[in-house]
């Protein structure tokens, strides 16, 4: 079991390491007391591996009780238990602008002004900087090249984090655009299988459906051009730090036109080697409500 020790000082970034090492399989617990720090290794040890990999943020919104940090550190080393020390920091003219910019207080500077909290935490954190085994100061680094710096020392050989999870999910536009769309592509403009008898029973995943709507000229054109699209835009929002992109495409019901396109889509980029997957969110609609209706 490996234990990450997220410390530094407030306003360097700590929220964005722990997102970043949850994204990296850590478990994740922020501002726990350092006394308690044994007592939750050793629930931990006992979930048979189901948690090796943990990340405790230790920092001095825990007040009093942070002093005890070096004993439960030494508890640690006794115990055989590995741990890293990433301790955050930033310039002070850094600090003071990202406050201004949040309109937070400085935890230590609750009536006076910020570069006095700042030098106050930065005392008090000394020893424990001391001792880290990785420190980055964010002062000029986005949150983007932040986590590529976590990623780097934390994550493993080929860890799934430095990709993008692509999910093509089709939709009936009767049913409202999924809320969570990055990208939304409408597919209505295609002749509908809905209005040929023998095909309205089928959904886009039957083949009577799918080759009726890939048959046509126009559905090659725009799969293609949507294709080349996605090639384009997916590795730049990987390299602004998108972690999830949600490509919605939706017909009127979201049974036949947007099933079709959208398993279509799915299949070629998965060809293509992003990491993808598909989704139908309305595809069965139509039925269940009319069987409520019964």
């Amino acid at each position: 079991m490996k234990f990450v020790i997220v410390s530094g000082l407030s306003g360097a970034g700590r929220t964005q390491a722990v997102r970043c090492l949850e994204d990296l399989g850590y478990f994740c617990v922020d501002n726990l007391p350092p006394t308690l720090i044994p007592k939750f290794a050793e629930a931990c040890s006992k979930t048979f591996g189901k948690i090796n990999k943990v990340a405790l943020v230790i920092d001095i919104r825990g007040g009093e009780f942070f002093d005890d940090v070096f004993n439960s550190l030494n508890y640690l080393k006794e115990e055989n238990y590995k741990y890293d020390i990433l301790f955050l920091e930033a310039d002070d003219d850094i600090l003071i602008k990202r406050y201004k910019e949040s309109r937070r207080k400085h935890p230590l500077a609750q009536e006076g002004r910020i570069i006095e909290g700042i030098n106050i935490e930065r005392e008090k954190l000394s020893q424990i900087r001391d001792r880290a085994d990785n420190i980055i100061n964010t002062s000029k680094l986005s949150i983007w090249e932040l986590r590529d710096k976590i990623s780097e020392i934390y994550g493993e050989i080929g860890q799934i984090e430095t990709e993008i999870m692509v999910t093509v999910l089709s939709f009936g536009f009767k049913y409202g655009i999924p809320v969570d769309s990055d990208l939304v592509f409408d597919v209505r403009f295609l002749p509908n299988p809905y209005y040929v008898p023998e095909l309205k029973k089928y959904s886009g995943l039957d083949k009577p459906v799918s080759d009726y709507v890939l048959a046509f000229e126009e559905t090659n054109i725009f799969t293609k051009k949507l294709i080349d699209l996605l090639e384009y835009l997916i590795p730049r929002y990987k390299k602004e730090g998108k972690r999830q992109l949600i490509i919605s495409i939706g017909c009127t019901g979201g049974r036949h036109r947007s099933v079709t396109i959208a398993d279509r889509v799915y299949k070629m980029l998965d060809h293509k080697g992003f990491y993808v997957n598909v989704q139908h969110r309305d595809i069965d609609e139509d039925a269940n409500r009319s069987v409520k209706k019964l």
